[in-house]
Order: C-alpha cells, then structure tokens, then sequence
C-alpha cells in the first residue's frame, strides 16, 4: 500500500472525522494507482438526541472511480465507524450529473455571486429506487382515482455541497471534481 498524496492526506484529516481509519482505508482501495483527483466532504447531521457524522471520500485515478463512506456505528455504548468502499472502473460509469445552482443568476460572476449549491450525481447501475406516488389529473378538485405513477431512479452516489454549509471553496472543489470526472468517464 502506498501512502495518500499529501493534499488528500491533508483533507482526510481536516475534516476531523477519524482519519487514520478513513485514510487507511482509501489507501487500500487505490492500491499503487495514480490519484488524479479527489474530494472529501464531511457531513454532520443532528436530531433531537444525537450527532451522526459521515465523511465521503472520493478519488479518481486514470482507470477508476472510488466511493469511500466512513459513518458512526450503531452499537450502543459502543463507539464505532463503518467504512465501505467501492470502486467502479471508469469505463463502467453510465452517467455523471453535475448540478449547480445560482442565486440571483442576473448577477452570475459578478462579486460574490456565483454557484451556491453543487450536487453531483454518478450512476453506474449498481443501484435503483423507485419513487411511487397517487397519479392525478391536475384538476385541484377531482377525487377520481388516477392509479399510480412510478419513477424509477438511477441511484448509486449523489453528494451535495452549499456554500451556506459548507464554504464556497467546497462548492468549487466538487465542481471541479465532477467535470473532471464527467470529461473522463462518459
């Protein structure tokens, strides 16, 4: 196993979220490849009683994409972090969606007004969910049955970054991984 390069090292460790487990666990999947690109995004979410952390690493090399998600475990009085990792050969990945939203986009690149949100959505068919709903007929107030819509949704990685949760450079850098990823996987 090959060490990290410096800078991924660096954001596994900035993000504060176990990084020796995560760093050595990322080192595994890239094996002696070259890092062409990488991101990491630390996600906190809280509810009423607890705060469940989750960090997502993801790195490109010349020949794959690799997905590494490091979360808290769920062993009571226990504490534990769950990491899996998966890798996609590039030639395998179906699509790569980069979405990016603008506040005041009359005022795009002028000051401080730019991309505020970034999701990138990668697909390569490992998984799929269905979204089932009541179908209607637009008529606010029919009451007929109009049976059911189905969408069924090509789902395997989505990450989203704001400016607002994360800092306008974080949006960048998943900017600028997903075009890189779009420009060498489709």
């Amino acid at each position: 196993m090959t060490a990290l390069p410096a800078e991924l090292r660096a954001a596994i460790v900035s993000s504060g979220y176990f990084p020796d487990f995560v760093a050595t666990t990322v080192a595994q999947a890239i094996g002696d490849e070259e890092v062409v690109d990488a991101l990491v995004h630390h996600e906190a979410t809280f509810n009423a009683t607890e705060l469940h952390r989750h960090v997502t690493v993801l790195v490109l090399t010349p020949t794959r994409f690799i997905a590494a998600h490091t979360d808290d475990g769920e062993h009571p009085n226990v504490q534990q972090a769950l990491t899996t990792v998966e890798t996609v050969a590039l030639r395998h990945i179906r699509s790569v969606a980069l979405t990016q939203v603008a506040a005041n986009p009359e005022r795009f690149g002028r000051g401080r007004h730019g991309t505020t949100e970034t999701w990138l959505v990668v697909n390569w068919g490992a998984m799929r969910r269905q979204e089932v709903e009541p179908a209607t007929c637009g008529d606010p107030n029919c009451d007929a049955d109009h049976g059911w819509t189905v969408q069924d949704v090509a789902d395997d990685l989505t990450v989203r970054i704001s400016a607002a949760a994360d800092g306008e450079a974080a949006v960048a850098d998943l900017i600028r991984f997903g075009a890189r990823l779009q420009r060498v996987a489709v």
